[in-house]
């Protein structure tokens, strides 16, 4: 696969980092995934006047909000013109963190590796758990009036992340590009909503990265689950033959 320094594509904004554009990516067939019509993004909150100028004209008909029912209650998003439907996938590495300090486990200590063992634990949930959340996804993707669509969750990291791998993967873009989407979160996340968790550094970097070990622990979740990809997307998540097709018709280039 030759390199592709250009993508993925980000939506510059001021107050707000990780809004981008899928589009772009090439298939494992020749084609590449169209742009300007799926965006992935954290919570677009706080926006400057520019930025919402910028937003609005992406021309999205839907946001799809991955966040917890609290997360969006405590700082709701609103898009001038946007369609908003939730998906709740509710956060579970903080009730994590604060089992392993009540139960004294390593005296209360949290180690980066306790950090990746919760955060493999969430991955895992999305792929087993969350499947409802993803097929509406989808099931929007497929929709005349929901598309130019965006998705996000509060950092556009994890429960995007995973998202938008499915995504790509049923779209046919090979596993190298759709790891290198997710990874880069790492380079365009500014850490805007990050909060001074009173944790060592090492884990809270951890608790703020992606990394590649948590989208292959999903992954492989899936396939212990369903067998293959293929058909945990056709069985889980809604997506047989005949709507893989017409995924690939509405969202990748027509071949040369």
């Amino acid at each position: 696969m030759p390199d592709l320094p250009d993508l993925p594509t980000p939506i510059a904004l001021e107050r707000a980092s990780n809004l981008r554009d899928l589009g772009g990516w090439p298939t494992q067939d020749g084609r590449r995934v169209r742009r300007g019509l799926i965006y992935r993004a954290p919570a677009l909150l706080g926006l400057s006047a520019a930025d919402r100028d910028i937003v609005a004209g992406l021309g999205i008909r839907v946001a799809i909000d991955f966040r917890g029912e609290q997360e969006r209650e405590n700082n709701p998003v609103v898009l001038a013109g946007v369609a908003a439907d939730p998906q709740p996938i509710e956060p579970s590495v903080g009730a994590g963190l604060r089992d392993i300090v009540l139960t004294g486990q390593a005296s209360g200590h949290v180690s980066a590796q306790d950090m990746m063992d919760l955060l493999t634990q969430a991955y895992r949930a999305y792929a087993l758990s969350c499947m409802p959340r993803y097929r509406a996804l989808f099931a929007h993707l497929l929709r005349d009036e929901s598309v130019p669509l965006l998705f996000h969750c509060s950092a556009g990291k994890d429960r995007t992340g995973f998202g938008a791998a499915l995504l790509l993967t049923a779209l046919g873009v090979a596993w190298e590009h759709v790891l290198a989407d997710y990874l880069a979160t790492n380079r365009l996340w500014r850490r805007e909503i990050a909060r001074n968790f009173d944790l060592p550094g090492p884990v809270k970097d951890t608790l703020l990265s992606v990394h590649e070990a948590l989208l292959v622990a999903a992954f492989d979740a899936a396939r212990e689950a369903y067998g293959t990809i293929d058909a945990y997307l056709a069985e889980a998540i809604g997506l047989d033959e005949a709507a893989r097709a017409a995924l690939e018709d509405r969202f990748l280039e027509a071949g040369a």
